[in-house]
């Protein structure tokens, strides 16, 4: 019986409280355990609701798999801000600016998501290149004063997924068990490289 009322009363339409449980435990486990490691009774059960809740809210688990991965657009908005200072310091400012996305709460189970899911689907391989594509490369290109605008931002994109990945989803030392100030200092002048130094000649 009191599990029934417990159902009964997370089965009330606008419960913000509700939806938000169970996108932290979607998070979690796509996290953990990827799109087709994860499922919706596990996660059902993490946001104390039923399956039928989480339909109700949000449909299919390819639904709520595409509502976990979301990122606010204003913490997106961070990775073009950091062109609004002194051009000899953009590495730094972008690999501060992008390895705090990882650590900040807001952000940081949606981007473990779309990583450790790309492994293994193509629909989160598809999110993460929009990802890179639509967010990363937008916010940044435009600030590039140069024809390879793009490349460059692809590159430097490139690098910090690299990074990240070591760091913060296979743990890899001694990435990931450097300080964050150091880490910065040693990826800057690379990422710096990729965005203003004079392009490659052809070979």
């Amino acid at each position: 019986m009191e599990l029934e009322n417990r159902r009964s009363a997370g089965r009330r339409t606008g419960d913000s409280g509700t939806r938000a449980a169970i996108l932290a435990a979607a998070r979690e486990q796509f996290a953990g355990k990827g799109y087709d490691g994860a499922s919706l009774r596990v996660i059902a059960a993490a946001a104390g609701v039923d399956t039928g809740l989480i339909r109700h809210f949000y449909g299919s688990k390819d639904d709520l798999f595409d509502a976990a991965l979301q990122i606010p657009q204003e913490i997106a908005h961070r990775m073009g801000q950091v062109f609004t200072g002194d051009p000899d310091h953009y590495g730094a400012r972008l690999v501060e600016a992008y390895l705090s996305l990882w650590e900040d709460p807001a952000s940081s189970g949606a981007l473990l998501a779309i990583v450790r899911s790309a492994i293994a689907s193509d629909r989160a391989a598809d999110r993460l290149q929009a990802i890179l594509g639509a967010r990363f490369l937008a916010d940044i290109s435009p600030h590039l004063d140069d024809t390879d605008g793009h490349t460059r931002a692809a590159l430097a994109g490139a690098h910090l997924l690299g990074v990240a990945i070591a760091r913060y989803v296979v743990h890899a030392s001694p990435v990931a068990d450097m300080d964050r100030d150091a880490l910065v200092a040693w990826c800057a002048p690379t990422v710096q490289r990729y965005l203003t130094a004079p392009p490659p000649a052809p070979a």
